[in-house]
């Protein structure tokens, strides 16, 4: 049992790089330290400790997080430095290179902050590393967070069994795991009792959920469609060859879970996807854009490419392109190759050189943009219900459709956090979001 005396006024900050998994995982480390007793720091203070969640899914995620945790031992002169995520479990060594860092956790490791934190404070260790091989993680920490507006991220799986040749992210995050569909439901119980209207979840690949319960993501979908009080569910990201039929059918008929599907193409060649270690073909892409579409007419589709990688000739790029241009969808998330230590990818050939892998990034930065100017296009003059967000100062009030679509309109403090039926409108002025044409309720 934690001494109360030990963390007797004690502060904590807390940093999170990378994606919205990592800030669920946070905010869960966050309430085991204010178990101990740990409030957080508030605006101004130094605080004692500083829990650094960090990124390692491109070169520049690794160059960002060692300048984050420079800058932050910098800004908090004494404070004890704790970093983990997928950085820290990747090249721990980098890390303790760094002067003034205290505690490095792997991702096994993760769910133990506040336990080891707690053995410093007793013991006084200068530093301390603890990382576990890849293979042997197998925990699953459960963990939700509220970002600064409307909507809380709950994560459902963690891990990956797809060893993609450019990824490292089963390195980083060990096997495929996940939560029970009961123990999740609860969480999503617990944020409508807080008063949360809508909840994406989240995880590394959600669509492979039940690897650990003998459960399946259909199901859980099924569970959280009948959960009260939560107006909407969003699906962060599925792969293709996890999107069942059934899933979509399912989707089409629900009134909570949002007709808005992420899901990553990463090439739209064949001989690509077969370089990439991926798990499907591109006809079977396309056939669950055309099943998504014939169901979902209106829904919003995302996708993500990756640009320059080993191996992609002028031809392979060309096709890529091709196939994305011809989908019925809203936004490509580009990428650009990174080269990652440990990955199969370092023996592929030809390398694509810098300026190549820029000028196709922006080709297809240029596409994203005429498909999703394109698809809110198509969405004027339609009626759907927007979730309301409380606007930064001196921004004007946005929300999004459940199709995702951004809309603005004048600041209205009774709608904030509030869901309300509107006629959309045209574009704003920079073509970001559309205006509200009328509100209807």
């Amino acid at each position: 049992m934690t001494d109360p005396a030990l963390f007797k006024d004690k502060k904590a900050a807390f940093y999170t790089l990378g994606c919205k998994l990592n800030f669920a995982e946070t905010s869960a480390i966050g309430r085991s330290l204010a178990d101990m007793g740990i409030r957080k720091v508030r605006p101004g203070e130094k605080a004692d400790i500083c829990v650094i969640n960090s990124c390692s899914v491109t070169e520049i995620a690794d160059k960002k997080s060692r300048q984050a945790i420079r800058r932050i031992i910098r800004q908090n002169p004494g404070a004890y430095i704790v970093v983990t995520g997928c950085y820290a479990q990747l090249k721990p060594g980098d890390i303790t290179e760094i002067d003034g860092v205290n505690l490095v956790l792997g991702t096994a490791e993760k769910g133990s902050v506040a336990e080891k934190i707690e053995e410093f404070f007793n013991n006084r260790e200068s530093v301390h590393v603890e990382t576990s091989q890849f293979k042997d993680i197998r925990n699953f920490v459960p963990s939700c967070s509220r970002d600064d507006r409307t909507r809380y991220f709950l994560k459902v799986q963690d891990g990956c069994d797809y060893f993609c040749s450019y990824c490292t992210i089963p390195l980083a995050r060990g096997r495929s795991r996940n939560g029970s569909i009961g123990s999740i439901v609860k969480q999503a119980e617990g944020v409508a009792a807080e008063g949360g209207k809508e909840i994406v979840l989240t995880g590394v690949n959600i669509g492979d959920f039940g690897k650990s319960t003998g459960e399946s993501f259909t199901d859980l979908i099924k569970a959280l469609d009948a959960v009260a009080g939560i107006e909407r569910f969003r699906i962060s990201s599925i792969e293709p060859d996890l999107l069942s039929d059934e899933l979509i059918g399912f989707i089409a008929k629900s009134e909570r879970i949002a007709p808005h599907f992420h899901i990553p193409l990463q090439s739209g060649s064949d001989e690509m996807l077969k370089i990439m270690r991926r798990h499907y073909d591109k006809a079977l892409f396309c056939d669950k854009i055309e099943k998504i579409k014939s169901v979902m007419p209106d829904a919003f589709i995302g996708v993500d490419i990756i640009v320059g990688m080993r191996g992609e000739t002028d031809r392979l790029f060309a096709e890529s392109y091709a196939t994305a241009e011809m989908l019925d969808i809203s936004q490509l998330h580009v990428f650009t190759y990174s080269e990652r230590p440990g990955t199969k990818a370092l023996d592929i050939g030809p390398v694509v050189p810098p300026d190549v892998k820029n000028e196709r990034c922006d080709l297809m930065l240029k596409l994203s943009e005429s498909k999703r100017l394109g698809f809110y296009s198509s969405q004027r003059g339609k009626t759907r219900e927007v979730l309301f967000e409380k606007p930064a100062k001196g921004a004007p009030m946005h929300g999004f459709t459940d199709n995702y679509i951004r809309v603005e309109l004048p600041y209205d403090k009774s709608l904030v956090n509030r869901t309300a039926m509107v006629r959309l409108g045209d574009f704003n002025e920079n073509r970001t979001a559309l205006t509200v044409g009328e509100l209807l309720v």
